[in-house]
């Protein structure tokens, strides 16, 4: 009987806890960049440019990628196969704003199967150009549980951070 009242009283808090867990999450970063916003848009249209600037390029130099389409273009495909840093999955641009915004897809296979929206957002500032560049998502049942516990900015943040900063030295030099 101790038994029973455990396994209900375990199932009312996980019922509890995914109603109180976060539903979505957004993560983003931004630099500017001393370039025209044509030049910096026509570079990061193209996802294969991602490999000379990514963080996880450099967690895993040896990732496995494959492509598929016309790169810049609605449909791309860019896939990787990776370490345990940086897993396994997909990203597809979804659509393009000429030297405005890129949306696309990530869809992580490994180490656990996610979507999430990726986006790049140009815009003049002064003699230059602002990038935002971020990702949201739902958080679905489990995982809305444990983003009560860790926060998907903090575990990411950083490596926007790092890309970004790695982007601005690449397009300034």
């Amino acid at each position: 009987m101790i038994l029973l009242y455990i396994i209900l009283g375990l199932l009312v808090l996980i019922i509890i806890l995914s109603l109180v867990a976060p539903k979505s999450y957004e993560v983003y970063r931004t630099v500017t960049i001393d370039k025209p916003v044509d030049d910096v848009f026509s570079y990061l249209k193209l996802l294969k440019n991602q490999d000379d600037w990514s963080p996880w390029a450099l967690k895993d130099p040896n990732m496995a990628k494959s492509f598929e389409g016309v790169d810049g273009t609605p449909g791309f495909v860019s896939r990787w196969e990776g370490n345990k840093e940086v897993g396994s999955g997909e990203q597809e641009i979804k659509s393009i704003i000429e030297n405005k915004r890129i949306d696309s897809e990530l869809r992580f296979l490994k180490p656990w199967k996610s979507t999430s929206d990726a986006f790049m957002i140009v815009t003049p500032e002064g003699e230059g150009t602002k990038v935002k560049w971020g990702f949201s998502g739902k958080g679905k049942f489990p995982m809305n549980i444990m983003m009560l516990f860790m926060s998907m900015d903090k575990m990411v943040g950083k490596d926007f951070e790092e890309g970004l900063s790695r982007l601005k030295v690449k397009l300034e030099n």
